[in-house]
C-alpha cells in the first residue's frame, strides 16, 4: 500500500455499484474470512473488509454476521458462498482495465 493514498472507511451499503463489484472480483470466496480490525479515531474496534484500488484505500466496515448475510443475499453468490462463474465473467469483461486481482491467485475462472 502507498502511503500517499486516502484512506477511506465506508459501509458496505453505501459503496458505488462499480466498486462493489470490483470487491467482489477480488474476494470471490465472500468477506468473512478476509476481515481485518483496528481502532477507530475514538478508540473502538473497527471490523472491516481492506479494498485498495489504484486511487484510494479502502476499509469496508462490516462484522463477520454482516459479512455472511451480505453474501447469502447477493444472488451472484451461488449456495456455497462462491461468486458464480458467469457473474464472475460479467464482471471481468466490465472491469478488464482495472486490474483486479482475486485475493487466491491461483482461482481459475475457466469453469
Amino acid at each position: 500500500m502507498e502511503a500517499s493514498k486516502p484512506r477511506v472507511i465506508k459501509d458496505f451499503e453505501k459503496l458505488s455499484q462499480d466498486l462493489v463489484e470490483r470487491i467482489k472480483l477480488t474476494y470471490p470466496y465472500g468477506f468473512s474470512d478476509e476481515l481485518i480490525t483496528f481502532n477507530g479515531k475514538d478508540g473502538k474496534k473497527i471490523s472491516a473488509l481492506p479494498f485498495e484500488t489504484e486511487e484510494k484505500y479502502y476499509m469496508i466496515k462490516m462484522s463477520v454476521s454482516e459479512a455472511d448475510r451480505i453474501i447469502q443475499d447477493d444472488d451472484d453468490y451461488d449456495d456455497d458462498g462462491i461468486l458464480r462463474s458467469e457473474v464472475r465473467l460479467d464482471y471481468m469483461d466490465k472491469h478488464d482495465d482495472d486490474d483486479v486481482e482475486p485475493i487466491d491467485e491461483a482461482l481459475s475462472f475457466d469453469d
